[in-house]
């Protein structure tokens, strides 16, 4: 008698690594009010080179006992992720100094409709119909939250300097989701933070900045917002071995969600139109769960 062999169960897909990079957008959200502290006493270059090298330490004394098994993809790898990293965070601070923070979230949110197109047409990945849906969903959503002074662009410096970080940031998370499956995650990390604070440094004085202005605040905010770099680059290392660009570009939009909910917090007003642009950001990071979830159980 013959048997009929059943496909085998497949196991739950985890949801570790989709709630790792919810996390990661929680500290971005809380982050912007240290930044804008720390730019009193601070040049930009040099406080995102300090920044990162506290990170790069303290992922070096994270992963330490790895070092050894350092091998060429994920140095050549970290190096050109850290450049990428360089420019996108150093060009939307300097953007920042030319147009309103309104306008800057607006052009930055460009990077959630960005990856998906990068992907398909860089790695010749075309993202399904619903994974398209819900990237519509989280553009729709940063559109109402940016406002109406956001939608009235004049492409000044201030604009291009943003819209070239908006590129650098999709072209970082396609890079993640690439080099991140066969590297680990804190070595991979600590070249990129390592890249980033050389570079910014080494730019400082090159820029013209004069030397930062050490005050109790200025030390605490390079202190915390270096652990919260070294957290996030390092968990979106680990998370993005299993999470695809286009699902993790819609989680990443959750940022200015929370920074929204921590502005509520402090006493600041929420318009219909901000509530609403959450919601639809909410809704397009449970329909990219859904999406998953099909990929998942589909038919071999």
């Amino acid at each position: 008698m013959s048997t009929i062999a059943l496909p085998a169960a497949q196991p739950p897909r985890s949801l570790l690594p989709d709630l790792s990079l919810v996390g990661v957008t929680l500290i971005w959200g809380g982050t912007f009010l240290a930044v804008q502290t720390a730019l009193q006493w601070s040049g930009a270059f040099a406080f995102v080179g300090l920044r990162f090298a506290v990170a790069a330490l303290l992922a070096l004394l994270l992963c330490r006992r790895q070092l050894a098994g350092l091998n060429r993809t994920e140095l050549l790898g970290g190096v050109f992720i850290g450049v990428i990293l360089y420019f996108s965070y150093n060009l939307q601070t300097l953007g920042l100094g030319h147009i309103a923070s309104s306008t800057s979230a607006f052009l930055t949110g460009l990077y959630v409709p960005l990856v998906p197109l990068l992907q398909w047409g860089l790695f010749c990945q075309r993202p399904g119909w619903l994974a398209w849906a819900g990237v519509a969903l989280a553009f729709a959503g940063l559109l109402l939250l940016a406002g109406v002074d956001g939608l009235s662009i004049r492409l000044g410096l201030g604009e291009w300097l943003t819209i070239a970080a908006t590129v650098t940031i999709a072209l970082e998370i396609c890079l993640l989701s690439r080099f991140a499956a066969g590297c680990n995650a804190g070595r991979m990390a600590l070249v990129q933070l390592a890249t980033v604070a050389l570079l910014s440094l080494a730019t400082a004085p090159l820029a013209g900045e004069a030397p930062p202005q050490w005050q109790p605040l200025l030390l605490v905010s390079v202190l915390a917002l270096g652990a919260a770099t070294a957290l996030i680059q390092i968990v979106m290392n680990w998370a993005q071995k299993t999470v695809p660009a286009t699902r993790a570009t819609i989680i990443y939009a959750m940022e200015p969600v929370w920074g929204g909910l921590i502005g509520w917090l402090a006493g600041e007003a929420m318009s219909a139109g901000k509530v609403g642009g959450a919601a639809l950001i909410v809704a397009s990071v449970l329909l990219s769960q859904l999406s998953a979830h099909k990929a998942t159980h589909a038919p071999a």
